[in-house]
């Protein structure tokens, strides 16, 4: 795996405080894909790779879009299949483009990805190192943390503050020599929002060098305005976008990372590769649907907004979220309430070690999250 860098790579990252060992590491991540090598069997399990799951089964346990791909993407996606012996590199540079023209910048400013972990992950190791720690909220999103102690950069875990939102200024004074701020947007797990105005503060004020990894794989499920403009004003922002949850598209693998060519630059040189053309055929023609993003926002909001009110007739403990996903206060630890909802055959998330008195909870259908309510009532007592 070693041999995937180049050897200005090897010098570079020494010189960034790495020990010859984590060369290795290097490589293995930049050529894990999906099978990344710091996922034990254990991990994956308490991740969202459960196995093959009873027919009947209830899964709401990943954040995935139960209503898949639009009709158009899926015609397009259909249409060229037959064509899968070639690379068709033309259809991802079409796709960064329209992406880009709609969110007012440059192509060059748009770099196509399989989902939006393959760029996490590269900017993982393009910007921290055991000097430069990767800091981030906590309770957050995992994969970032873990990439980041697998090569052995430093990882800073600041807690939400009381609203839920990230603590930009705690985040901001964690370390001088902070390599990458991860702030995700709305945040998973908690589907809570981080203002605008905090993002831009801490745009202003954190410690000069440092990237802000904004991730907005969530970001169209709410009403929040995108960090685009920040990019467009050529800031230290790398920004993550995934087709994988709103657009439907979780298992054809396609997103972007959106920031200035020279920080592209730098991701970039950590892998390479085609991409998947019937991912990128498909998140291409769903930007082209004007009403998708409010239709599908309607139509999972109107499902969460459901049970909601149903938990505070209730009188269960949640966190407002405006994401398709929320945690929920168990009382007890959450790992038990995982195992008894899977005993009902009703699938739900992780537990963070923040926060173990809280489940993650996936919104599916309105059918799937009326048996959700009935094994969660039983379950709870």
């Amino acid at each position: 795996m070693n041999s995937m860098l180049t050897q200005e790579q090897k010098i570079e990252i020494v010189k960034r405080g790495f020990s010859r060992r984590s060369l290795a590491r290097f490589g293995a991540l930049m050529g894990a894909g999906a099978a990344l090598p710091f996922y034990n069997e254990p991990a994956l399990a308490q991740l969202s790779n459960l196995g093959r799951l009873p027919p009947d089964a209830v899964k709401i346990n990943a954040n995935e879009n139960p209503l898949g791909p639009c009709a158009e993407a899926a015609e397009a996606i259909h249409s060229v299949v037959s064509k899968g012996g070639r690379y068709m590199y033309e259809e991802t540079f079409d796709f960064a483009k329209t992406l880009a023209d709609q969110e007012g910048l440059k192509p060059n400013y748009v770099m196509a990805s399989p989902g939006s972990s393959e760029p996490l992950h590269r900017s993982v190791l393009a910007f921290t190192s055991p000097s430069k720690p990767f800091v981030m909220g906590d309770p957050g999103y995992e994969a970032g943390q873990r990439a980041a102690a697998f090569i052995g950069s430093k990882v800073i875990r600041v807690p939400l503050t009381k609203t839920y939102a990230h603590d930009v200024k705690a985040m901001a004074a964690a370390s001088q020599d902070t390599g990458l701020i991860y702030i995700c947007n709305p945040n998973n797990p908690s589907g809570t929002v981080t203002p605008k105005a905090d993002i831009e503060w801490l745009v202003a004020n954190k410690p000069a060098g440092s990237i802000l990894l904004l991730d907005e794989a969530y970001i169209h499920l709410s009403n929040e305005a995108f960090g685009t403009d920040l990019v467009a004003q050529d800031k230290d922002v790398i920004i993550l976008r995934t087709f994988s949850k709103l657009y439907g598209m979780a298992g054809l693998r396609a997103g972007a990372a959106i920031a200035r060519p020279d920080l592209l630059a730098k991701i970039q040189a950590y892998g390479a590769g085609a991409l998947p053309v019937t991912g990128m055929i498909g998140a291409h023609a769903s930007l082209k649907v004007k009403s998708l993003v409010a239709e599908r926002r309607k139509i999972i909001g109107g499902i969460r907004e459901d049970v909601f009110a149903w938990m505070t007739k209730k009188g269960y403990s949640f966190v407002p979220s405006v994401s398709n996903k929320f945690m929920v206060d168990t009382r007890r630890p959450g790992r038990e309430v995982v195992q008894e909802m899977a005993a009902q055959k009703v699938y739900i998330g992780r537990v963070w070690q923040a926060w173990p008195n809280h489940v993650r909870v996936s919104i599916g259908t309105k059918e799937e999250m009326a048996k959700f309510k009935v094994a969660f009532e039983k379950v709870m007592g």
